[in-house]
């Protein structure tokens, strides 16, 4: 049985309310350290409100959250993203007309004790190339530097989402529909991406493609109606014919 250290995220009861309606119900969530996680379910299902409770966007109405064993229930979004928790949309807004490269300078600054220059000269900016340099190469995009993001193919702006989340360096990563709305060969490659950034950190993902989780997920926690309802390896969750009715509305 797995110690308490080793996990690094743990809520235990966590409920959200909406005037009545329950958009996340009692939901005790465990992600071991290391690990890539996947948390699946119809649409509806809460994983979005999920994500919002644990970046602190939205509050629980009732229930924990446990960070590296510290109670984070009450902390503001600023304080969860110092103590490590990433969400890839949170710092992955990306400016369209910047470079790839600028793009990820501009997520540097804050971890390299920099506040936001944008009115500064470029030049005063150039020390933090080198690391910007070394994650564009890290997610594949070194000959994408210099071009503006607006002119990137989709799934290479998703990539460099991916390295401006790895520049606020994540603990723990969220990735909320890392491959939504990609060709085949953007979610291969893609894949392939979050399974090398995951070595040596922690990944709780949202994931509609049960290709991608079945890939690369050590754990799955399948939610329906705000609930969990089941919980274990692809192999464990894909043969519940409770998981087969709440994704194709009967009974396999």
């Amino acid at each position: 049985m797995a110690g308490k250290g080793d996990y690094i995220l743990k809520t235990e009861g966590l409920t959200k309310e909406f005037k009545g309606f329950t958009a996340v119900d009692s939901v005790d969530l465990t992600v071991r350290r290391h690990t890539i996680h996947a948390l699946i379910g119809p649409n509806g299902a809460g994983k979005t409100t999920v994500f919002n409770l644990l970046t602190k966007f939205l509050t629980p109405t009732r229930g924990t959250i446990a960070f590296n064993g510290r109670d984070i229930t009450r902390a503001k979004p600023a304080e969860i993203a110092r103590l490590g928790v990433i969400r890839s949309f949170q710092i992955s807004a990306v400016f369209p007309h910047m470079t790839a490269l600028e793009n990820v300078r501009v997520a540097l600054q804050p971890r390299l004790g920099t506040t936001f220059h944008f009115w500064r000269p470029d030049s005063c900016l150039r020390v933090l190339d080198a690391r910007a340099e070394e994650l564009l190469d890290m997610v594949g995009l070194s000959s994408f530097a210099h071009d503006e993001v607006a002119d990137l193919p989709y799934g290479r702006k998703r990539a460099l989402e991916i390295a401006t989340t790895l520049a606020c360096e994540p603990e723990l990563m969220l990735l909320d529909e890392p491959t939504q709305g990609m060709g085949r060969e953007d979610v291969d490659r893609i894949t392939r991406l979050i399974r090398q950034v995951a070595e040596g950190r922690t990944v709780l993902m949202v994931e509609h493609n049960l290709g991608v989780v079945s890939a690369l997920c050590d754990r799955i926690t399948v939610l329906q109606r705000g609930a969990v309802l089941t919980e274990g390896d692809y192999e464990t969750v894909a043969a519940d014919p409770r998981v087969k009715e709440a994704y194709m509305g009967k009974a396999a």
